[in-house]
């Protein structure tokens, strides 16, 4: 008997789902809250809107196309092996939904940084961001920036006086500002490493002596 979902309707199903949830969480929090907004839900959650031209958590390195291009680049390459091993039929389903949490994430991202400076206005402390006609938004193609929004301080506090260097300075544990489409990349990255490194190691040298002895 066929299996009613199968590894690439799952995969197709996860890539959209976590598209369309990160766009809409973006598209909401640009067009309805200033630029470094913050909403507090409780001491340790926030809701914070800001951009940023790096990667990930707001870091950032190297140039704005540089990053946008290693992106789709990155994409590319992650659609090409999930095809490739989603055709096989030999991993697990579960690296299948870590595979695709992190291509969906960077999908996300990609998104922003080729579209949103072409159809939204800018986002300031005073003005609300608005979808505008293409080509009519805040920056050129490919040079968009990525919205962040949730903020988790769980720690913030200072550290004792007496210690040196650091000691006065303010301490925030986990201070940095992501989205929907960041934390799926940290989900699969996370679950790939906790779950499926030992089984992709030995997946990868079974591969390895079966080209070896076809070889011979």
């Amino acid at each position: 008997m066929k299996k009613l979902l199968t590894q690439g309707k799952l995969s197709l199903i996860i890539i959209f789902l976590v598209l369309v949830i990160d766009q809409l969480i973006k598209i909401a929090v640009k067009t309805n809250m200033y630029f470094h907004e913050s909403i507090r839900v409780t001491d340790w959650c926030y809701i914070y809107f800001t951009e940023n031209n790096g990667m990930a958590f707001g870091m950032e390195i190297f140039g704005k196309l540089f990053l946008t291009t290693f992106r789709i680049v990155a994409v590319a390459a992650i659609i090409y092996y999930l095809h490739k091993m989603i055709k096989r039929g030999t991993m697990k389903t579960g690296f299948i939904v870590c595979l695709s949490l992190i291509l969906a994430g960077a999908a996300g991202n990609i998104i922003d940084s080729v579209f949103y400076g072409m159809i939204f206005s800018e986002s300031t402390p005073f003005q609300l961001a608005q979808f505008v006609p293409w080509g009519e938004g805040y920056t050129s193609l490919f040079h968009g920036r990525v919205v962040d929004m949730f903020y988790f301080p769980i720690i913030d506090t200072y550290w004792p006086d007496w210690m040196p260097l650091v000691g006065g300075n303010r301490f925030i544990f986990f201070s940095p500002i992501f989205n929907f489409a960041d934390a799926a990349i940290s989900c699969g990255i996370i679950a790939l490493l906790l779950f499926y490194s030992n089984y992709l190691n030995q997946h990868s040298s079974t591969q390895s002596t079966d080209k070896n002895e076809k070889a011979a």
